[in-house]
């Protein structure tokens, strides 16, 4: 893979000393270069969407336990994956509090065990932060009805 090296100058617009800027602008682009390198946010939105993916892909998870945001998934008809997911982003770490419904007969002690270890795990390569904690709270367990085996044989 070849590497981009290009550098990016910005200059102000007023400027009262131009001669100046030239003197220095090698100097002033290399602290703006260090700035905009430190200066990556990533929005919790971002890493709620991530968890809930991760949490998508795990057996034993009849859905995310949400209040409006199951409404409006209802309405729209779209999966919202950030539904019963809580960050909390701190400089380089993350907290993450999810709320799950879990399918009857499923042992809940394995299933928020791999919870936990396939959010971490995507978390952090996805986003680059680490994971100081994932909280599983099971707010029901759903069993399944009649009406849901008549779903399942179509």
């Amino acid at each position: 893979m070849e590497e981009n090296n290009e550098e990016i100058v910005v200059v102000p617009e007023n400027n009262e000393n131009n001669e100046n800027t030239e003197n220095n602008g090698a100097e002033n682009n290399q602290e703006l270069k260090s700035e905009t390198l430190n200066s990556v946010k990533i929005s919790n939105d971002a890493v709620a969407m991530y968890v809930g993916i991760a949490i998508a892909e795990i057996q034993g998870v009849y859905g995310m336990s949400g209040t409006l945001a199951g409404i409006t998934e209802a309405i729209s008809g779209k999966k919202n994956y950030t539904k019963g997911v809580k960050v909390d982003i701190d400089e380089k770490t993350v907290k993450i509090d999810v709320s799950i419904i879990v399918e009857y007969g499923a042992r809940i002690p394995d299933v928020a065990f791999e919870i936990q270890t396939n959010v971490k795990k995507s978390v952090e390569v996805m986003t680059g932060l680490k994971v100081s904690e994932v909280n599983v709270n099971v707010q029901g367990v759903h069993a399944i009805t009649e009406k849901d085996e008549g779903k399942e044989e179509e």
